[in-house]
């Protein structure tokens, strides 16, 4: 059963001058293993973080250093989950999160489904 969708859009070259002015910004928005991604992968990533949070219905509870957006050895992304985000997660029972992260031109998007099963 589907607990929630979520999706969210990013400018990236408007997200890349977010990470310019604010240096201390891509600490505070990915993990150690992302932060030296192009920032097209930064923009993805950021936009599965807020997906995310979107499909959860609520922001209490997660950091965006507890997850990570990683690749399956088919090149398909997944979130690794950590620390309280994944406490919160568990708690709400939910059992599978689908992403999909696609960017083209100066956009990235992505797409979030939280599933619970019974």
């Amino acid at each position: 059963m589907i607990f929630g969708i979520g999706v969210d859009l990013v400018d990236i070259s408007r997200f890349e001058k977010a990470l310019e002015q604010t240096p201390k910004l891509r600490d505070r928005l990915f993990a150690e293993s992302e932060r030296n991604l192009s920032t097209q992968s930064l923009a993805a990533r950021f936009a599965a973080k807020e997906a995310l949070v979107k499909a959860l219905g609520k922001a209490k509870g997660l950091s965006f250093q507890d997850v990570h957006v990683a690749k399956n050895k088919d090149g398909k992304p997944f979130f690794e989950l950590a620390g309280e985000t994944e406490k919160t997660i568990k708690a709400e029972g939910i059992t599978n999160l689908h992403l999909s992260l696609s960017h083209d031109g100066n956009m990235a998007v992505a797409y979030v489904v939280a599933e619970v099963t019974n």
